[in-house]
């Protein structure tokens, strides 16, 4: 960002505030949409008359072409300049969001959402890019961590909306309410950011690596999405996806390290800061949306709520972020992002220790307290981890590098939910088994049971069938609970990460650069 700064000054006064309006409004629309239309499948399979299996690809087929497009960040900016490509995003977007809404049929939505989410995936780095060139060095941080209160609440606004809205309206109108966000967003980037656009190199294009990336991204997010609903590597598609992917992988991996115009900058690797930063980053990420997608479907399948209120349930996150993420920009640049770091880790650890203690009867201020703790976690995770993992880098190199990052990211939120729903159906399985175990006449609760069951009118078969009702319930808590409490102890472990780095020291400029794309 020193060089952006350097041709360009610091915006000032209402042009400041406008930028500020316009990128974030940016993001929040693209965010929004990762997680919108999670709620309203039931629905736009309906109306298009195909299975809710069929419907999951409107997810799907946004989320492999996202992941495909962010790591070329870096690439793009070169070949088009960071505010050309940012408007070309957002224009793009709500053209995709107009298609999408106005789809007849689900091969006509898949197309425009794939549309979406590629042209999605440069959005939230270069709005960073843009954010940092347009504060002074020393405000860095304090910018960031205001703009990172839009990407705290856009993914808990995101299933509250969806739902509400196709309740209330109907499913199109998830995509629609992205087109004046769009408009007024690409109007005021136009205005305050039209002369401050960066230079343009044209580099070849790495048509081998861009192939490769396609065919291994492309395998292994179709593998995650489908390998629950296939029984995993018990079914021949998975197994072929996953040899595919791999070794899309390996030939990915050897070719960019030794192609002299990558489309993927994979020597970042080779810095401490940028690994250490960057995995621990993923894996929390990871962690964080796999139980994020995992509490709400607990919440709807077993402990009876409605999909409104298993979001409102999560709502109370937001608080504390919005609170605490200004006071955590102002005291970064004084402070080792380290120990911030190492304090949300802990605080996530507390969050999930606390819900692995959850019973069948837990009650609603019991479920929102352990949320509104982690809104204190997130407000030192996000910020302070990306700002190690870029620390030292030259402004040249950041949308690389945070295209890079939210790449790693936004994969290891994937496999994080694959693995989620997958360890908890096979650890309710388990103790399910070790339940009904008790089911037998030389047990004298089982037998107990049975007696207060017959006398309330229940005979044996429905005894037999409220038992089993009633152990699978239990079997599903103590598999969610498992899921919480390993999850409390990796957050611990992953602390180790945080202080292998070694990040510099500096006015706050580079300490903060690109915090945007941890979101």
């Amino acid at each position: 960002m020193s060089q952006a700064n350097a041709v360009h000054p610091p915006l000032e006064g209402a042009k400041l505030v406008i930028g500020t309006i316009a990128v974030s409004l940016a993001v929040f629309m693209n965010v929004l949409d990762t997680s919108i239309a999670n709620v309203s499948i039931p629905s736009i399979s309906g109306d298009l008359g195909v299975s809710s299996d069929q419907g999951t690809w409107v997810i799907t087929s946004f989320a492999v072409a996202n992941a495909i497009s962010v790591p070329l960040t870096g690439w793009l900016t070169q070949r088009f300049g960071q505010v050309r490509l940012f408007m070309t995003s957002i224009v793009l977007f709500v053209l995709a969001s107009w298609l999408c809404g106005l789809a007849p049929t689900l091969p006509f939505l898949l197309a425009a959402r794939v549309l979406q989410g590629a042209v999605a995936g440069p959005m939230i780095p270069l709005s960073q890019t843009l954010l940092l060139a347009s504060y002074p060095r020393a405000k860095a941080p304090m910018a960031l961590s205001m703009w990172s209160m839009t990407t705290l609440i856009a993914p808990v606004a995101g299933p509250i909306l969806g739902g509400w809205i196709s309740d209330n309206i109907s499913w199109p109108w998830i995509f629609y309410v992205n087109i004046p966000v769009g408009i007024v967003a690409a109007i005021a980037t136009f205005a305050i950011f039209r002369e401050r656009d960066s230079a343009i190199r044209k580099a070849p294009i790495d048509t081998v690596g861009l192939s490769l990336l396609v065919i291994w991204v492309g395998s292994l997010q179709i593998m995650l999405d489908k390998g629950k609903d296939l029984d995993w590597f018990n079914s021949t598609t998975i197994v072929v996806l996953t040899l595919i992917a791999v070794i899309a992988l390996a030939f990915f991996i050897v070719w960019e390290l030794t192609e002299e115009h990558p489309v993927v900058d994979l020597s970042l690797f080779k810095l401490r800061n940028f690994t250490g930063g960057t995995i621990a980053l993923a894996i929390g990420y990871g962690l964080y949306f796999g139980n994020l997608v995992l509490l709400p479907l607990w919440l709807q399948t077993d402990i009876g709520y409605t999909a409104t209120d298993a979001g409102l349930v999560l709502a109370p996150v937001g608080l504390f972020a919005v609170l605490l993420s200004p006071v955590v920009g102002k005291f970064l640049p004084r402070t080792d992002p380290r120990k911030i770091a190492t304090a949300a880790f802990l605080v996530f650890a507390l969050v999930f220790w606390m819900r692995s203690r959850y019973t069948t009867g837990v009650d609603t201020f019991s479920l929102m307290m352990p949320t509104l703790i982690q809104g204190i976690g997130m407000a030192g995770f996000f910020i302070p981890l990306v700002s190690i993992t870029l620390s030292g880098l030259p402004g040249s190199r950041i949308p690389a590098a945070s295209g890079l990052s939210n790449f790693v990211r936004i994969m290891c939120g994937g496999i994080g939910t694959s693995i989620f729903s997958t360890a908890w159906d096979r650890r309710s399985n388990f103790h399910h088994a070790q339940l009904v175990e008790q089911a037998n006449l030389y047990n004298p609760n089982f037998n107990a049971s049975m007696q207060q069951f017959g006398a309330a009118g229940f005979n044996q078969p429905q005894g037999y069938g409220l038992f089993n009702s009633m152990a699978t319930q239990q079997a599903a808590q103590l598999g969610v609970n498992d899921l919480f409490y390993i999850s409390a102890g990796i957050f611990v472990a992953l602390i180790a990460l945080i202080w292998i780095t070694k990040p510099e020291r500096s006015g706050g400029g580079d300490s903060a650069a690109a915090a945007s794309a941890a979101h």
